[in-house]
C-alpha cells in the first residue's frame, strides 16, 4: 500500500516537474517568440505553399507580424501567469488579458478589411463594463477573505443597529423606550440591587 502511494506521489511529482519545465521555457524563450517576425518577408504579400497573405493596412508583412507578435507574446506571458497564480487578485490579470486580446482583434480586422474604425481609439469605453466586473468579482473575493482572516461576520454588521450621528445606539434607545413605555413601574428589592451591583 505504502509503495503505490509513494508511486503516485513520485508520478505526480515528475508530472508537475514536466510541466513547471516547459512553462519554464516558454517564458525564457518569449523574447526569441517576440523576434519571429523578422523570419517574416519584408513586402506586401507573403506566398507560400499554404496561402498567400497580402497586409493592407500595414503594407508589410514583417510590420503586421511585428505588431501580432507585440500583442500575442504579452498576452501569452498574462495567460501563464493567470493559470499558475495562487493568489486570491488573480482575477485581475483578466483585465490586461482583455485589453491585449481586444487589441489583437482591432489589429486583425484593420489589415484584413483596411477599415481603420475608430475602435481602436475609444477601447477603455468598450472595455469598461469588462473592467467593472472584473473589479468587483475582485473585490467580493477580498471581502470574503477579510472576512475569514480577521474573523468578522458581515451577516452581524446588518443584525446591529448602530447610529452615526447619535452618542446612543440604536439598541439603547429602543430598551429605553420599552422601559418607558412599560404600564406599572418596577422598582427592586433592596436584595436585587445589591446583586445587580
Amino acid at each position: 500500500m505504502t509503495n503505490s502511494k509513494n508511486k503516485l506521489s513520485t508520478d505526480q511529482q515528475s508530472k508537475f516537474l514536466l510541466l513547471g519545465s516547459i512553462i519554464a521555457l516558454t517564458i525564457a524563450s518569449s523574447p526569441y517568440i517576440f523576434y519571429l517576425y523578422e523570419i517574416f518577408p519584408n513586402g506586401k504579400v507573403w506566398e507560400n505553399s499554404f496561402f498567400t497573405y497580402e497586409s493592407l493596412y500595414y503594407e508589410n508583412v514583417m510590420t503586421a507580424a511585428w505588431t501580432y507578435l507585440g500583442k500575442i507574446v504579452p498576452l501569452f506571458l498574462l495567460f501563464i501567469w493567470f493559470f499558475t497564480c495562487k493568489h486570491w487578485w488573480y482575477h485581475a490579470i483578466l483585465i490586461p488579458i482583455a485589453m491585449y486580446s481586444y487589441q489583437l482583434v482591432i489589429s486583425i480586422y484593420q489589415d484584413v478589411y483596411l477599415r481603420v474604425d475608430p475602435l481602436d481609439t475609444n477601447q477603455l469605453i468598450y472595455l469598461a463594463p469588462f473592467f467593472i466586473l472584473i473589479l468587483s468579482i475582485v473585490y467580493l473575493i477580498r471581502i470574503k477573505i477579510f472576512d475569514r482572516v480577521y474573523g468578522i461576520d458581515l451577516s452581524e454588521i446588518d443584525e446591529t443597529d448602530v447610529s452615526v450621528f447619535s452618542s446612543v445606539s440604536e439598541t439603547d434607545r429602543r430598551q429605553l423606550k420599552s422601559f418607558q413605555n412599560e404600564k406599572e413601574y418596577w422598582e427592586p428589592t433592596e436584595e436585587d440591587y445589591y446583586s445587580r451591583l
